[in-house]
């Protein structure tokens, strides 16, 4: 039996675990919402960590990794801002980027080429941004921490970085997309 199965695993909990982070979040049960964002945030790592050190990645990983991340970041923004702890201008900016990056891998699937999951240091970033705005809204409202001056400060470096990295994917697979089309790839 092979360990190669297991990032990918990972993966497929990490998206089991959207379904029940929502409900906690609008049944307002905010200390079991962080308790289960952390597990997901640590099987991110996780299965990234698997994946390099034991040279583990797969196609299926490489597309499955990515999209179980814009699962549980949208779905937790959406769910968040539905119950008001999340401005829905900030949900929107970040909604909206990943809808271009989606409907944009999926076009050049489509007419270009195979999508090979690159992720830029800002899309890394924007994520990190993400991530840490989600889980300071909830330790705001389970634990009364950190004060909201902050939550100011991450709202704004996430909508700055999905901003940023949303332009960064349309520059660059455009640009892409031009010089598989005109043979200068």
């Amino acid at each position: 039996m092979s360990w190669r199965f297991l990032p990918n695993a990972i993966c497929v909990a990490r998206i089991l675990l959207v379904g029940p982070l929502v409900w906690l979040i609008v049944q307002g049960r905010y200390g079991g919402a962080l308790a289960v964002l952390i597990v997901a945030g640590a099987s991110d790592g996780l299965d990234g960590f698997l994946a390099k050190t034991f040279d583990w990645r797969t196609r299926l990983g490489s597309l499955l990794d990515p999209a179980a991340d814009k699962l549980l970041l949208v779905s937790v923004f959406l769910a968040l801002t539905y119950v008001g702890l999340v401005p829905a201008s900030v949900t929107a900016v970040v909604v909206a980027r990943d809808l271009v990056i989606v409907f944009g891998a999926i076009g050049y699937q489509l007419f270009i080429a195979p999508v090979k999951g690159e992720p830029a240091t800002i899309s890394k970033l924007n994520t990190a941004c993400q991530l840490g705005f989600l889980f300071f809204t909830l330790t705001s409202v389970a634990l009364e921490w950190p004060p909201q001056v902050s939550l100011l400060m991450l709202g704004a470096s996430v909508v700055f970085t999905s901003i940023v990295s949303g332009l960064n994917y349309v520059l660059r697979w455009s640009t892409r997309a031009w010089r598989v089309a005109h043979g200068a790839a």
